[in-house]
């Protein structure tokens, strides 16, 4: 009797009241998928953040290691450079003493060989250390990838290296010529050293975003994980012989130029190694 007394004061269900519970759960059900999928969202973001934060950390460390090696280095290089002047005059003095003497020759030759070594180690160490300020010039880069391809011709024919050469005959850049020729032909010699028995060698010049982007692409084995996050790193070589200084002096001309280098490996098979150097706003990409 209590139960049907209670029904009867609140009177019959109306159609209208499902309908309502019914829309009230189904905006709680979006307002909570849309939940979900903000919180997603946001995790996925933080995470791109912290990746993002890693690596900018990683890059701080590794420009303190630069500066701290940089210092190292350039007063080391100076004084062996100092040392080794007179060297070069006395053994230039002692090839003319022994003139005629074949066996001796042939020993000053090795030596001379030895010191060349040397003193190319040195001339790195101080191209790393140099702090001048790139002294811009306006030219065209096809001339400059021309010029480099035609003063390594005959070792590329000799170690079968094909070439190919992509760039515009009107594009222009504006950057330190000699800088620009010195980190190129460090990537160059780079990618030869990637394939000793032959292959092909792609320069590419483009231009995209307000910057120029130079491409030296090789047909060698590619690049492991581990030596691609290492490559440009100051004395890291995989080279017998090596000093580890060719790309970490072409990061530190990309650096001095506001721009970047970095590197891929190519769907097909080998490495690409790309320069990118912005441009003045006024001289940016017509």
């Amino acid at each position: 009797m209590i139960e049907t007394a209670s029904a009867l004061c609140r009177g019959p269900s109306l159609p209208g009241d499902d309908a309502d519970l019914q829309t009230v759960l189904a905006a709680w059900h979006a307002a909570t998928l849309r939940l979900e999928q903000t919180h997603e969202t946001l995790q996925a973001e933080v995470r791109r953040l912290t990746r993002e934060l890693e690596a900018k950390n990683r890059e701080l460390a590794r420009k303190n290691r630069l500066a701290d090696l940089g210092q190292m280095a350039a007063h080391v290089a100076h004084e062996v450079r100092n040392s080794l002047v007179p060297v070069s005059l006395y053994l230039s003095l002692l090839r003319r003493r022994i003139q005629g003497d074949a066996e001796n020759l042939g020993v000053l030759g090795k030596i001379e060989s030895g010191f060349r070594a040397l003193d190319a180690t040195v001339h790195d160490l101080l191209h790393f250390t140099s702090d001048r300020d790139p002294r811009l010039e306006r030219f065209r880069v096809r001339r400059l990838l021309e010029e480099i391809r035609d003063s390594l011709k005959p070792q590329w024919s000799a170690q079968a290296i094909e070439t190919t050469l992509e760039a515009d005959p009107e594009l222009e850049i504006t950057a330190d010529r000699e800088m620009l020729r010195r980190a190129l032909l460090n990537l160059v010699f780079n990618a030869m050293d990637a394939m000793p028995a032959g292959g092909r060698l792609r320069l590419i010049a483009g231009s995209a975003g307000g910057a120029i982007r130079l491409i030296v692409a090789d047909s060698g084995p590619g690049l492991s994980e581990e030596m691609s996050c290492r490559v440009f790193d100051p004395f890291f070589t995989t080279k017998q012989g090596g000093t580890g200084l060719g790309l970490a002096i072409v990061d530190r001309i990309a650096e001095v130029h506001g721009g970047s280098v970095s590197v891929s490996n190519a769907p097909e098979r080998g490495a690409a190694f790309t320069l990118e150097i912005p441009q003045p706003t006024s001289e940016a990409e017509q």
